[in-house]
């Protein structure tokens, strides 16, 4: 066996026992069905939906449909929290729906890109492997339960409050962050289109003020949400909290902008007008 086959073998159960974790923390204060905790079982069904996926994206060796699946996973997961949530009030009414837009838009457009790009260079040397794939898709059921963990708990709980001041203030940050996002993936996407853009780096519109802007702009819905279901939070619960500190680590230390800025370094790196970008260009929050 594999050095990384190995190491991937060992790494499952940690996963897994991380996702245990997350879904003990939050279910305190749940509601229950049939004396399982909500949290639980929506978490549980996080990783299944990806083990599902997993089976013939393994068997046909493709990954084009694994932001897809990570998109329909946020959408059931909240759905189904909401709808057998024996409480569910304004608070959850809003949290699934800003969860629910987030998802369409994000998981429509990854979809799209990696159709006309054919391929997703990052899994070339991964789905051969079953164990490293199917951590892959592990990962992404953990990367789930992270990231909607505030939004979920708040729905799931049987503590109830009135949308007040919390669920304004955490609205408009939503509705911030979201409008970035799309602006900044919409002026993306038009330059790319352009033929006479071939191998150049855009630093038009909002990516003349940060060199990801996209990210900045799903950083804040995040804690967009997080401050919404802020109220509502109790006990072992507020460590839902580390929803948006987790977006904010996964893209600024992990898989986010290291990545890009070493792809984009190693393309246009010593090049005047791309150093000169990037030295007047923050790497995440706008320049104003």
């Amino acid at each position: 066996m594999k050095t990384t086959d190995r190491n991937a073998l060992i790494a499952f159960p940690i996963l897994i026992l991380i996702g245990f974790l997350v879904a003990l923390t939050g279910s305190q204060g749940g509601a229950s069905i049939i004396g399982i905790p909500l949290f639980t079982l929506s978490i549980g069904l996080a990783f299944l939906i990806q083990w599902l996926a997993f089976i013939p994206a393994y068997l046909m060796q493709t990954e084009k449909f694994f932001d897809l699946t990570g998109s329909i996973t946020y959408i059931s997961v909240i759905l189904i929290g909401v709808f057998f949530s024996p409480s569910a009030d304004g608070r959850s009414v809003l949290l699934s729906a800003l969860v629910v837009i987030w998802a369409i838009r994000l998981g429509s457009f990854l979809f799209g890109r990696i159709q006309k790009a054919g391929k997703d260079d990052r899994f070339d040397e991964i789905k051969p492997s079953f164990i490293r794939f199917l951590n892959v898709w592990t990962i992404q059921g953990l990367w789930v339960s992270f990231t909607m963990a505030a939004a979920l708990v708040a729905v799931t709980t049987t503590t109830r409050k009135e949308l007040d001041v919390f669920a304004i203030i955490g609205f408009l940050l939503w509705v911030f962050g979201f409008a970035i996002e799309v602006v900044a993936d919409s002026q993306k996407g038009r330059f790319n289109a352009n033929p006479d853009n071939k191998g150049k780096f855009i630093q038009t519109g909002l990516w003349s003020r940060s060199r990801h802007p996209n990210y900045f702009g799903e950083i804040i819905l995040w804690f967009g949400v997080a401050v919404i279901a802020f109220p509502v939070l109790q006990g072992w619960q507020w460590a839902a909290l580390i929803s948006p500190l987790f977006v904010t680590l996964l893209l600024t230390r992990v898989s986010g902008i290291p990545l890009l800025e070493k792809k984009a370094d190693k393309k246009w790196g010593g090049q005047e007008d791309y150093e000169s970008y990037k030295k007047r260009t923050p790497a995440l929050i706008p320049r104003l």
